[in-house]
């Protein structure tokens, strides 16, 4: 494949600490995970036959300044996920790529802000009629009580974090008490304000889609919870998403959508398409729903940044949908380079 594409210089934006070593050698599985995805991507690109320059950051612009002057990228490959510890910094990095003229992979500035706060995000949607659980924000340093219009049980999140970050069993609470112990976890031990919301009982689908002006809506995929405990709410929380023992205990998997009809795929594909024209998402997006019984399917979040490693949600989407990795890779390296000169 790597013959018929046009070779690129691509920086690929990481966090400093997740720069794969030029060689992994002996390293284990374990040592590997951290930058299980940076590694892939890399690897990926160069298989394609791009030049490729890894760029870390933590807390300075400098260095990606540095690599924009001197290896003049023809796109930048956004993978960063914080800036100076702050999740919602990130969308101020791709502001800086924006000011730079430089080409980026990825959501712009705006879609970023909008979907990672879970709040506002819900308050957009709402506002185009696009069914959310009802909720309520809880910030940091203010008296915690229960909100109004508002029954157990609720489901309690940070406000801004991803990757189930904070997510536990705990997270779903059903008397006073186990909310305002809830609440206080997050504003004291992930240190954001938190998001109480309605819980929806059913099923948890995520639905992956690429695209700038023309989306393209990949195959829904579901994370299957039916062997948790009885007792446990079928929620993906931090042990389910990351860790492997918990995962293997439990027969927790990911894969494609069983036993949604057409019109279910259609409308899942039709409402996706609305939620990241009205958030101004774009590039690529996994947005998570929640299917009850009756039907309802209900907007939980966006994530304007997915995790796109070989073997995440997103990439087998794209493979159900006839891309090999190499494809979608390609396809994302367009779509930025693309945006850039519409733009």
């Amino acid at each position: 494949m790597a013959s018929t594409v046009k070779r690129r210089r691509i920086i690929v934006l990481v966090h400093q600490s997740l720069i794969p070593p030029e060689d992994i050698g002996d390293l284990s599985d374990e040592q590997v995970a951290p930058f299980k995805t940076e590694l892939e991507v890399r690897k990926g690109l160069r298989a394609l036959g791009h030049e490729v320059m890894m760029v870390g950051l933590s807390d300075e612009l400098a260095p990606l300044r540095t690599a924009i002057e001197e290896f003049k990228p023809h796109v930048v490959f956004n993978l960063l996920e914080e800036f100076d510890g702050e999740a919602i910094f990130d969308a101020h990095v791709v502001g800086y790529l924006e000011l730079q003229r430089a080409p980026y992979t990825g959501c712009n500035p705006r879609g970023l802000l909008l979907a990672r706060d879970k709040a506002l995000s819900k308050k957009v949607l709402a506002y185009h009629r696009i069914q959310v659980p009802r909720f309520r924000v809880f910030p940091r340093y203010r008296k915690i009580k229960h909100p109004q219009r508002l029954e157990f049980p609720l489901i309690v999140k940070s406000l801004i974090e991803e990757g189930s970050y904070g997510i536990s069993q705990a997270s779903v609470v059903h008397s006073d008490k186990a909310l305002e112990e809830r609440v206080a976890f997050i504003h004291e031990k992930i240190r954001t304000d938190a998001v109480v919301e309605q819980y929806i009982e059913g099923r948890e689908l995520y639905v992956s889609v690429l695209g700038n002006h023309r989306l393209q809506v990949l195959p829904t995929w579901e994370i299957f919870l039916d062997k948790l405990p009885d007792d446990a709410p079928k929620i993906a929380t931090r042990k389910v998403k990351w860790n492997l023992e918990y995962q293997q205990k439990y027969g927790v998997r990911i894969g494609r959508a069983k036993g949604l009809s057409e019109e279910m795929e259609r409308r899942i594909a039709r409402l996706s398409r609305r939620i990241c024209r009205r958030l101004g998402t774009d590039g690529c997006v996994r947005i998570d729903f929640r299917l009850d019984e009756s039907g309802g399917l209900y907007f939980l979040e966006a994530n304007p940044n997915p995790d796109i490693g070989e073997f995440e949600e997103f990439a087998g989407a794209a493979k159900a949908a006839g891309m090999t990795y190499p494809n979608l890779l390609q396809k994302i390296v367009n779509l930025g380079i693309r945006r850039a000169e519409r733009g």
